[in-house]
């Protein structure tokens, strides 16, 4: 048996962040910190500097005029927003050269980007502020995957294929055998990359919403995402009439199911070219 924090020390120096996401978190976590704080950081790190300004020009924010600057971006946005930016795509970028003979790459980002969409879409749908903000709560929903098929491929392949067989939920069946879950996993190493604490509550506790506390809505939404994402792809007639929502969740954000097809359409179109700016074979392009 492992711990998440064992799994997550073993392969530490492969899931490194790079230097700008800490100069970007430093400029924004202080309240002295100016826009041109901000803007001179960035400029510091020009790969970052172009992807961010392909992403303010794409429809993701479907600015009418073209933006042609770092400073004029960052003012047009906001710092924290450009945090988030920034984190979506550093992390596309520490998972670049990563290789798994038993995992779907493709299949795991394809799946993590339409979450973080689902994830903004239901807070704006649920009028939640800052909406936005969920994607990237969405976006590492399932972050500790990637940790356990990098340290220990065989069993969490072994996991999946059994909960499979079983119809156990994956998490049951990774703590029983692993000693550990998915999401215990993921946290373990948001927690070690420094970033801020509502984004470790979500991913740690989506799959037991009522346990967050007062990150109880995080949580709440990166689960209900989660659940959306997971059977978004099955075949129909895999796909159970009502999807396994926790309670809690529901109760929490007051989402209503009935409008979940027409937020999934949403996400499905804008999935491609999403995938297209946040997925690590975006950054190697």
């Amino acid at each position: 048996m492992a711990s998440a924090q064992e799994l997550v020390q073993s392969c530490s120096n492969i899931f490194t962040l790079p230097e700008i996401y800490f100069r970007v978190r430093d400029v924004v976590d202080n309240h002295d910190s100016t826009m041109d704080d901000l803007a001179n950081a960035l400029k510091l790190d020009p790969a970052i500097s172009a992807r961010l300004l392909k992403i303010v020009n794409s429809p993701f924010y479907g600015f009418p005029k073209q933006i042609d600057t770092i400073t004029r971006a960052v003012n047009l946005i906001g710092m924290q927003a450009v945090s988030d930016l920034v984190t979506a795509t550093t992390i596309g970028r520490t998972f670049t050269g990563m290789t798994t003979e038993v995992m779907d790459l493709s299949a795991y980002w394809r799946k993590s980007v339409l979450s973080a969409l689902m994830a903004g879409k239901i807070a704006k749908a649920c009028s939640i502020d800052d909406s936005e903000r969920f994607f990237i709560e969405g976006l590492l929903r399932d972050i500790g995957h990637l940790v356990l098929y990098q340290t220990i491929p065989q069993r969490a392949q072994s996991a999946l294929i059994e909960a499979g067989n079983l119809g156990t939920p994956l998490a049951e069946v990774e703590q029983s055998s692993i000693g550990c879950d998915f999401a215990e996993v993921g946290a373990e190493l948001i927690r070690s990359w420094g970033m801020p604490v509502q984004i470790e509550q979500a991913i740690r506790h989506q799959l037991s919403p009522d346990e967050a506390g007062e990150y109880a809505l995080h949580a709440s939404i990166v689960h209900l995402a989660g659940v959306i994402a997971d059977y978004s792809e099955l075949p129909k007639a895999q796909i159970p009439p009502i999807l396994p929502f926790h309670l809690y969740a529901l109760q929490t954000t007051q989402f209503k199911d009935s409008n979940r097809p027409a937020l999934l359409t949403e996400a499905h179109a804008a999935l491609e070219e999403t995938l297209a700016l946040f997925s690590p074979m975006a950054m190697a392009a």
